[in-house]
């Protein structure tokens, strides 16, 4: 490209808004843009092409911080990092991939090459047409705009940390990564050993010195020295304790946050087959973890430096006494390691009882309307009274069982502690060169500092089993196929909404019989879809495929051509919306259930969608209107007013395919009658799949499946299908009695639906 001299060229930075919108909304609205876009363009260039849409909306419509690009940018499986950088270190960078610039007005430039030979950066505006050339800059006028931050971004290099095992490997690795705090804490560690060593060397001094010469200027001098090397161990002691709950508390932080990502790409179907207290109650186990690395694990490390270090102290003033200590460490060691397999076993029953009995409680408090409605509360209390009886037995056998070795290894505990004082009386009384007064008890207090050291290391080894335990009942959750690659890989089209199920069957884990057998059927773009059958029929699992909540399947899901596997999964369930029978509301205001799916719209997209799903007239009747407090389980609002919530939650994203899952069956007639009502206008430019009990709500629809076992019976308009299909009519005619054989209703007549044009 030919050059063109930086001095003669402004620093254009991107002022356009993104898309097709002009640029009206104001420079934060623009910055917040420009950066989407240039982190777009920089993964895009490692092959990923993320959604804009779920990066983290910064207060006020800011321009996104450097942390939240990078959270974005690593949920689509990139490595990402935010730095600080030179103007010099851009240019030495030899990696050809682009560099994001973070400028200080909030926008955004994009480093695409470098030439040397003029010392300029070739930077790109990341909202400028494709085919304008980047922009040659110097360092002094970049510096005008940019402060240095910058985002550093590839692809991943094998298997990414949030996907590996959770085991004691990656728990250690964690620990590991704290260098400097585990190099400052073994320096403190070692700094004290050699404070310990001091005032025993001055009570030698002072009984072999200072008693039998009467110096006193001797003794205050060492008093002295105590005295000063008592306030720098305390000070030393003080700060290696501080440094320790600092790892801790970073490690509590970062367990935590890998804990709840992890949960958050396990599928679905495995919370439905398991209890979420027992969940919770097994998750929970990692604290014992987390305390054994920072606690006893590093503390019994540290100690047992500083045994090397006093060992060949104590083997320098009398090798017979230090053997000994050796061998009473090594009979406790033997003790504790024949006790550890029934300890393991015990441990995990006892884990085991306590994952049963948290369930328990967490299932009653969850069901506590039905537990009180039914009077459950006596059959509840004798579930909950065997719980606690059989975690009190294993409790009561693991204090037996665990009470023998500490019994056991008292003695020896005992002879390090003072049985060496009997035995170096007797060798100085004994042997040739006898132990001077003030000798014998400076080994005798060199040695506790040793034995118990040494004894901690024994009784480590249970705490590791304890620990392999409580790791392995959380690896039993955590360690579950994830859908991460499904979340971050995948093609991400625009979705029109063609739907078609080619010989598709499905089986749920554990049942004999498939819930879809071999099923075709096809609807195109803006179609009605009615979904219809028996219970059991397999109506929910055409949803339950659709949204990707089940990938095992044989044949061929597709939608506008593609199938639904290769489709990136986080785009799939955002191209979606979907309103079941029983919606789970957030504790929050109205406005913010409203907003959970797209929590960067603004108040008006909240009111629009509550319009358009009939909840508009009942939220200006509550108390504080949008703002007011849904509470836990959504006591303080009806059933119907629930469903409108959900409805209006699944369209604030205008969705290019809703589906409505027995989204009426749960409302009263005046409810269910305005929501029809406003069918027409939700069903604008969308494809929709409604599956209902209710065939009078699906007569308008384009075409209607009817299921039967799994089974497709039939499918096409209501007319037709009253016509040739007996399981549809007769469906029909239960709940019609009063229609006639083609299906006239002589009731109020069903709401006409308008299709997108």
């Amino acid at each position: 490209m030919n050059f063109v001299s930086p001095a003669n060229i402004p620093l254009h930075i991107a002022t356009s808004d993104f898309g097709e919108k002009a640029a009206s909304d104001g420079q934060g609205t623009t910055a917040l843009q420009a950066r989407i876009v240039a982190a777009t363009h920089v993964a895009r260039y490692h092959g990923v092409d993320p959604d804009p849409s779920g990066i983290r909306p910064n207060a006020g419509g800011a321009a996104p911080t450097s942390p939240a690009l990078v959270e974005w940018l690593r949920q689509y499986g990139l490595w990402a990092r935010a730095v600080r950088l030179s103007f010099g270190q851009l240019m030495k960078l030899d990696n050809p991939a682009p560099v994001l610039l973070l400028l200080s007005d909030g926008g955004a430039a994009v480093v695409v090459g470098r030439n040397h030979e003029h010392g300029v950066l070739l930077v790109r505006d990341p909202l400028a047409p494709s085919s304008k050339p980047p922009t040659p800059i110097d360092e002094l006028r970049l510096k005008q705009v940019w402060d240095g931050t910058a985002l550093l971004v590839r692809a991943s290099r094998g298997e990414s940390e949030d996907e590996k095992p959770f085991d004691l490997g990656l728990l250690t690795r964690m620990v590991w990564g704290e260098k400097s705090i585990l190099r400052d804490v073994a320096i403190g560690s070692i700094t004290i050993t050699i404070l310990s060593v001091l005032p025993v060397l001055m009570i030698m001094t002072t009984l072999n010195t200072v008693v039998t010469y009467h110096s006193m200027n001797t003794l205050t001098l060492i008093v002295v020295v105590l005295l000063i090397a008592l306030g720098f161990e305390m000070l030393i002691a003080w700060s290696r304790r501080m440094l320790l709950i600092t790892l801790a508390t970073r490690l509590d932080t970062r367990l935590h946050l890998a804990i709840f990502n992890r949960l958050m790409t396990l599928p679905i179907d495995f919370f439905e087959r398991n209890q979420a207290g027992e969940l919770s109650y097994k998750v929970s186990q990692l604290y014992r973890v987390r305390e054994f690395l920072t606690g006893r694990m590093i503390t019994t490390f540290i100690d047992v430096a500083m045994v090397l270090l006093l060992l060949p102290v104590l083997f320098y003033m009398e090798p017979t006494l230090a053997w000994t200590v050796l061998a009473a460490a090594a009979c406790i060691t033997l003790i504790i390691w024949a006790f550890l397999r029934p300890l393991a076993d015990l441990t995990g029953k006892v884990i085991q009882a306590e994952s049963d009995k948290g369930s328990t409680l967490v299932e009653s408090i969850y069901g506590i309307r039905t537990v009180k409605s039914l009077c459950l509360e006596s059959t509840r209390a004798a579930e909950w009274d065997q719980r606690i009886a059989t975690v009190g037995d294993l409790n009561m056998r693991m204090g037996k069982l665990s009470n023998w070795p500490m019994v056991l290894v008292m003695p020896f505990e005992k002879y390090t502690q003072a049985g060496v004082l009997a035995l170096g009386a007797y060798l100085a009384m004994t042997s040739n060169n006898p132990l001077s007064l003030g000798g014998l008890i400076g080994f005798m207090m060199l040695g506790g500092r040793v034995a118990g050291p040494l004894v901690n290391l024994a009784r480590l080894l249970q705490d590791v089993q304890e620990a392999r335990q409580a790791l392995f009942q959380v690896g039993w959750v955590l360690n579950r196929p994830t859908e991460k690659r499904a979340l971050t890989h995948g093609l991400r089209p625009k979705l029109e909404g063609a739907i078609s199920f080619d010989e598709v069957t499905f089986k749920y884990e554990g049942s004999k019989s498939p819930a879809l057998d071999n099923i075709s059927f096809a609807i195109e773009p803006g179609m009605m879809l009615g979904v219809v059958g028996r219970s059991g029929s397999g109506k929910s699992t055409v949803t339950r495929l659709l949204m990707g909540i089940n990938p095992e399947y044989s044949g061929a899901i597709k939608i506008d051509g593609i199938e639904l596997r290769e489709i990136n999964l986080r785009h799939l369930r955002q191209s979606f919306g979907a309103v079941l029978q029983d919606n789970f509301l957030f504790r929050g205001s109205v406005k913010d259930n409203i907003l959970a799916g797209r929590p960067g719209l603004s108040f008006e997209d909240a009111v629009r969608a509550a319009r358009l799903a009939g909840a508009e007239e009942f939220i200006e009747r509550l108390p504080q209107g949008y703002e007011t407090w849904v509470q836990e389980g959504s006591t303080n609002l009806s059933g119907g007013q629930r469903q409108r919530l959900a409805i209006a939650r699944a369209l604030i994203a205008d969705p290019k395919l809703l589906i409505l899952d027995e989204a009426t069956s749960a409302l009263d007639p005046e409810s269910e009658a305005l929501i029809n009502a406003n069918l027409q206008r939700m069903a604008r430019g969308r494809t929709m799949v409604i599956i209902s009990h209710r065939l009078s709500s699906l007569v308008e629809c384009d075409k209607t499946l009817v299921l039967d076992r799994g089974k497709v019976i039939d499918i096409g308009p209501h007319r037709e299908l009253v016509e040739r299909c007996a399981v549809y009519r007769h469906l029909w005619l239960q709940q019609n009695r009063h229609s006639d054989y083609q299906g006239k209703v002589h009731a109020a007549p069903a709401p006409s639906f308008i299709q997108a044009s």
